[in-house]
């Protein structure tokens, strides 16, 4: 007979923040389970365990669900975003910035459930309204606010998000206009003209007189 710890052991191939992990793993644990006790990813937390606050949230092929309800079978051969991936060179991302300044939690516990919950949303609708932001979040449970501050730093990181891209597309403008600017200058006044007569069709090498 096999011993009770390895008579349903199965392996598994999982994704989590762009990092490849193969590990063997009873049957019967979650997803949860792997990703705080296995991978060490702590930030993912664990509240009711019956998928109803959120806390757990996270994204598996971006989409938002509750890795205390997933067996991590199921999400073996699939990509998984946790609250770890948010954060860009050990400093927070633009949504927990937002977040962050809009004193949205007090305890934090609920946050990665929210946060994964809002990059979700975010991901697939850019601009929500402020209903479409409120239902989707009607998911998660937090005991510390009234959830406005939430909806808060939501708006506020859609608003950054939103001045950012601005910003982006200002400077493509500008470094187009830049290399247009250094390509008249490489080809030089006289050079303009001659291709201009040319392409005109008027006095061209290329055109056949009669």
């Amino acid at each position: 007979m096999p011993s009770p710890d390895t008579a349903d052991m199965v392996s598994v191939s999982i994704t989590v923040n762009s990092r490849l992990s193969t590990l063997a793993i009873e049957s019967r644990r979650t997803l949860a389970e792997l990703i705080r006790e296995d991978l060490g990813l702590t930030g993912t937390h664990l509240g009711c365990e019956h998928g109803i606050c959120g806390a757990c949230t996270v994204l598996m092929e971006g989409e938002p669900v509750r890795s205390c309800l997933v067996l991590a079978v199921q999400a073996s051969g699939t990509a998984v975003e946790t609250i770890e991936s948010l954060a860009e060179d050990g400093r927070f991302g633009p949504i927990q910035q937002a977040m962050w300044e809009n004193h949205s939690f007090q305890c934090a516990f609920c946050a990665p459930g929210f946060l994964m919950t809002t990059k979700a949303l975010l991901a697939a609708n850019p601009h929500p309204t402020r209903q479409e932001i409120r239902e989707e979040l009607s998911g998660n449970l937090c005991r510390c606010t009234g959830y406005a501050s939430i909806i808060a730093g939501v708006e506020a990181a859609i608003s950054a998000a939103a001045i950012s891209a601005a910003a982006v597309a200002k400077a493509a403008v500008a470094e187009a206009d830049a290399a247009a600017a250094a390509a008249v200058a490489a080809v030089g006044p006289s050079g303009i003209a001659g291709v201009a007569v040319g392409g005109s069709g008027v006095g061209g090498s290329g055109v056949r007189r009669g």
